[in-house]
């Protein structure tokens, strides 16, 4: 009896150990179990065709025509659920939209950053260089992510009717002064 409990603690101490390194390589990183960042964005069991770009792989077709109607064959990423018009869970599905690059797109389809080093006044208008970033509903082709040459608005967001009319008319002021020093008229 006794020689049998010493093969059945040492099973049970390797049975110990094996649990303590299975438990150390899966906090330790060795197996992930998140969830991709992506899901977060993707809305469960809405439509397929409205999911964002970011939680959809498709296969492009870089020579549609610019400006035409295409159609891309998408496919869901995992851990996303999608649907289509019927409630019919999907993995396959076809987008619909305009053939052109993420560039392309009108400025209501996509956000960019301000710049913090403009000038208040500067003649002719200084440009900065945006980093902008395509909404996630939209789909395009290309990188979401470019380059743009914006103005800088170094009108404090106003139009310049508004700017003068805020300014009590110290602007026809300035403009008499001018010409009394004989830059006007």
């Amino acid at each position: 009896m006794a020689a049998a409990a010493v093969p059945l603690r040492t099973l049970r101490r390797l049975c110990r150990v094996l649990l303590f390194l299975s438990q150390f390589y899966i906090l330790s990183g060795g197996e992930s179990t998140d969830i991709p960042p992506y899901v977060m964005k993707c809305p469960s069991n809405g439509l397929c065709s409205r999911l964002p770009a970011d939680c959809v792989e498709c296969k492009t077709n870089f020579s549609c025509v610019y400006g035409k109607p295409v159609t891309f064959d998408c496919t869901v990423k995992p851990s996303v659920t999608c649907v289509d018009q019927d409630f019919k869970s999907q993995k396959n599905f076809i987008i619909n939209m305009t053939c052109r690059f993420c560039w392309q797109l009108p400025e209501t389809d996509y956000e960019c950053s301000n710049s913090t080093s403009c000038m208040t006044v500067s003649c002719p208008r200084q440009r900065y260089t945006a980093n902008c970033t395509v909404r996630d509903h939209i789909h395009c082709l290309g990188n979401r992510t470019f380059p743009k040459m914006l103005y800088c608005n170094w009108t404090g967001g106003y139009k310049w009717s508004t700017a003068l009319a805020l300014s009590g008319g110290k602007a026809s002021a300035s403009s008499s002064a001018l010409v009394a020093w004989g830059y006007g008229h």
